[in-house]
């Protein structure tokens, strides 16, 4: 088995964590489940803050923290368009029903590049990914076919794969 802890960033004022941020990226660090094979971050600089604070808290700091930019998506203001217009608290399949191209386009691209995460890990590995919402739950739903619901500022889901079949499970 191999096991991807997948988690939204904190909360951020531009690309930047607040302090209130750094304080909740530093709870979450409280709970992880060390050790990590891999930290993976979209390459936004709040999303590599997350990870140096969960990293230092893991005691893994000679773990470098890669980028796998394919978890960011290239169009980000056509999400956060599609988002708006599907309401607050719109999950992606209520994405899809605003902008059925884009989910269908971006679940395959970043669900793609979630699985190279989980391919590069070792039986038993664990990675500690950081990214944003709603494209952390397109790419689980590209990987799995399964939607889940909006993930808030630091929380995330647990994916376990088991000989190339996946489950889910949320984080605290």
């Amino acid at each position: 088995m191999r096991y991807v802890e997948l988690r939204r960033h904190t909360e951020n004022e531009g690309d930047r964590l607040t302090p209130r941020g750094v304080a909740d990226a530093e709870a979450i660090g409280g709970r992880l489940r060390p050790p990590y094979a891999a930290f993976v971050s979209t390459g936004a600089v709040r999303c590599t803050e997350v990870l140096e604070i969960l990293r230092a808290a893991a005691d893994q700091d000679g773990v470098p923290i890669v980028e796998a930019v394919g978890l960011r998506s290239m169009v980000e203001d056509r999400w956060r368009d599609a988002v708006k217009a599907a309401g607050k608290g719109a999950d992606v399949e209520d994405v899809r029903d605003v902008d059925p191209d884009l989910v269908e386009r971006e679940s395959l691209l970043l669900g793609a590049a979630l699985r190279q995460v989980v391919d590069a890990l070792p039986e038993g590995g664990r990675a500690l990914v950081v990214g944003h919402s709603p494209t952390n739950e397109a790419a689980v739903l590209g990987l799995t076919g399964r939607a889940i619901p909006p993930l808030g500022k630091g929380q995330g889901v647990l994916l376990i794969e088991d000989s190339g079949t996946f489950r889910l499970e949320p984080l605290a």
